[in-house]
């Protein structure tokens, strides 16, 4: 599979090694699985950008480079990294300080599998009782002819060149955002235009949540309920929604909360009926509001969903209590349409500076 970040990558193969580039590229699983990592590396992609399995490769390959095993050899006889010095190593990496040890211990192993699964090799090999880690020594070497090159130096800098690309393109989101703060007087159409296209089923799956965040946060924030522990003591309250979390957090399927009225919203790429009931299950299926990054109707999406839970679940009650913890599902047309009540009560500058705030936050910006 080609992408926009494949031309990279392959330049950085010929630069290393010359005519055999394009062989080796075929004959490395490695350098295709960077590419199938990759694919997010141009501003306008859909897929989420995802560090830690990338992290856990380089940080390993980095200490096989700095041991100099590609040149002496001697990489089967290596004690091996300790855990602490690769997990600190991959949190000063950029967009890093918050990964945890899951992609060292198994994520990355059970992600190549899947992508090459008739792949004899491992990715990291690890000793549990030592805590040393090594990357499998078989992927970074690729024999053309007689020849047999290392990959090493290369699976630096093609991660090196996608953390560059991955950068530039938040450092302009960034600066595009605080543009639109001073623009909002002069030319709030263009404002309007600007936020409209991070709702497109394009946009990165992060920036989708936040900018969806944003609009919600300002459009229930003007409404109110009134409520009380006895009729004498009613009181009128805002309502407020709360984001519970990074966008790729294990949050049980929440990833925003209102208050008082203790509602959960999930924001989604999919209409997958699996993940919508899982996320169902995992909060003892309470009722949960779909955000959705469709531009199909609300309606359409619904009977989508029903439909294939009907497939998946031959038993109408159970296909019917499902269904009814779906509390709302809203689409892209609905946050456009609740941008526009935004708008509408002069709340565009709130709208911004939440999404930077929230950015700045996601990908730990203010950190590096």
């Amino acid at each position: 599979m080609e992408h926009q970040f494949t031309s990279t990558i392959l330049s950085i193969v010929r630069e290393d090694v010359g005519e055999h580039g394009d062989v080796i590229y075929q004959r490395s699983e490695l350098l295709r699985y960077l590419n199938e990592k990759t694919r997010s590396a141009s501003r306008g992609s859909k897929s989420r950008s995802a560090f830690g399995n990338l992290y856990a490769l380089y940080v390993l390959v980095e200490d096989y480079v700095r041991q100099g095993f590609p040149m002496s050899g001697n990489y089967s006889e290596y004690e091996g990294a300790r855990f602490s010095d690769l997990f600190r190593r991959q949190r000063e990496l950029p967009f890093g300080s918050r990964l945890q040890n899951h992609a060292l211990n198994h994520r990355a192993n059970q992600e190549f599998a899947k992508f090459f699964p008739t792949c004899e090799y491992q990715l990291i090999m690890r000793e549990v009782e030592t805590k040393r880690y090594w990357i499998n020594e078989n992927l970074l070497n690729v024999t053309v002819g007689e020849q047999t090159f290392n990959l090493a130096p290369m699976v630096i800098k093609i991660i090196d060149a996608y953390i560059g690309a991955k950068k530039d393109a938040f450092e302009d989101f960034i600066k595009d955002c605080e543009r639109m703060v001073s623009l909002q007087a002069r030319d709030p159409d263009e404002v309007r235009d600007f936020i409209r296209s991070r709702l497109e089923p394009n946009v990165d799956a992060r920036v989708f949540e936040i900018v969806s965040y944003a609009i919600l946060k300002e459009f229930y924030g003007s409404q109110s309920i009134f409520w009380g522990w006895t009729m004498d003591r009613i009181r009128e309250e805002g309502l407020v929604l709360y984001k519970t979390g990074r966008t790729n957090a294990n949050d049980g399927g929440i990833d925003f909360v209102m208050r008082p009225l203790g509602r959960f919203f999930q924001v989604t790429e999919t209409v997958d009926v699996k993940k919508y009931f899982l996320d169902i299950d995992k909060i003892q299926r309470f009722p949960l509001t779909f955000v959705v990054k469709s531009t199909a109707s609300i309606e359409t999406l619904r009977q989508q969903i029903e439909a294939a839970a009907k497939r998946l679940y031959p038993v109408s009650r159970i296909v019917s209590r499902y269904m009814s913890c779906i509390e709302e599902i809203i689409n892209i047309d609905m946050l456009l349409d609740r941008f526009d009540r935004v708008l509408a009560d002069g709340k565009l500058g709130l709208v911004i500076t939440e999404i930077v705030s929230q950015s700045k936050v996601e990908f730990n910006y203010e950190e590096q």
